[in-house]
């Protein structure tokens, strides 16, 4: 409330302001007509004044602001990959009944268009990893997560996650699989509706990191050829990965 009473304050002095200023003008050149010739002129260019500056200037720069945030975003979500997030994609691939249709659908190539990436993430949305808990070594997925617990929590601090609640969900889906996994001091004998959780969780956090994937990797496509050259080959969605170009 205390801020609108400022608002409201500044307006009444511009407002005083101006008309000190016209009484001054009067008092000096004794002209009403004058003054009322250019308040009008004044009054006829404010419509065209807003447009300009309001209207267009604010969204020019509001729409560079967004881009650039855009851009510091898709740092941190090639740095999320980089470091956690393709070992998880290639890892959890593996422990999966359906890796082969999922191969398939999601095997990225050079000559991907906007078309096969929506495809691609229509079948994401869906995706239903067919994953036991059983068959996850879960000892390494716990290690692996629990040493990057730091760099998780470091990433949900960005201020830049606040524009994409996708990458947000994405982390905090991460994050909980590894709080479930760090609760339990022992993975044996687990009974089969705590290994059913767990698979949920294993289920959850890989359709949020196809997801988020595929979105990243057509960015790179568009904005970064050699860095989507590297993706083409090393992405875990291919019968043979390898860094070396031949």
């Amino acid at each position: 409330m205390k801020r609108y009473y400022f608002f409201i304050a500044i307006a009444l002095i511009f407002l005083a302001d101006s008309a000190i200023l016209y009484y001054v003008d009067y008092l000096i050149f004794h002209d009403l007509h004058h003054i009322f010739m250019y308040m009008l002129g004044d009054l006829a260019f404010l419509p065209l004044e807003v447009l300009l500056v309001v209207v267009i200037i604010e969204r020019l720069l509001s729409r560079r602001e967004k881009e650039s945030k855009l851009q510091k975003l898709n740092m941190v979500v090639g740095a999320f990959f980089s470091e956690a997030g393709n070992h998880l994609l290639a890892t959890l691939l593996r422990e999966s009944d359906n890796r082969g249709e999922i191969a398939q659908r999601l095997n990225v190539t050079k000559e991907w268009t906007h078309k096969d990436f929506r495809s691609a993430s229509r079948f994401a949305y869906r995706l239903r990893l067919d994953v036991d808990a059983r068959s996850v070594d879960l000892d390494n997925l716990k290690a692996f997560l629990s040493g990057k617990r730091g760099f998780l929590l470091s990433l949900l601090g960005n201020p830049n996650l606040l524009e994409h609640d996708r990458f947000t969900n994405l982390l905090w889906a991460v994050t909980h699989l590894d709080e479930e996994l760090e609760a339990r001091p022992s993975f044996a004998d687990l009974p089969k509706s705590d290994l059913a959780h767990l698979a949920s969780d294993i289920r959850r956090c890989y359709n949020h990191l196809v997801s988020e994937w595929l979105d990243y990797v057509e960015h790179l496509k568009l904005n970064y050829p050699y860095l989507f050259s590297l993706v083409l080959r090393t992405h875990p969605f291919q019968e043979h990965q390898s860094p070396i170009v031949s």
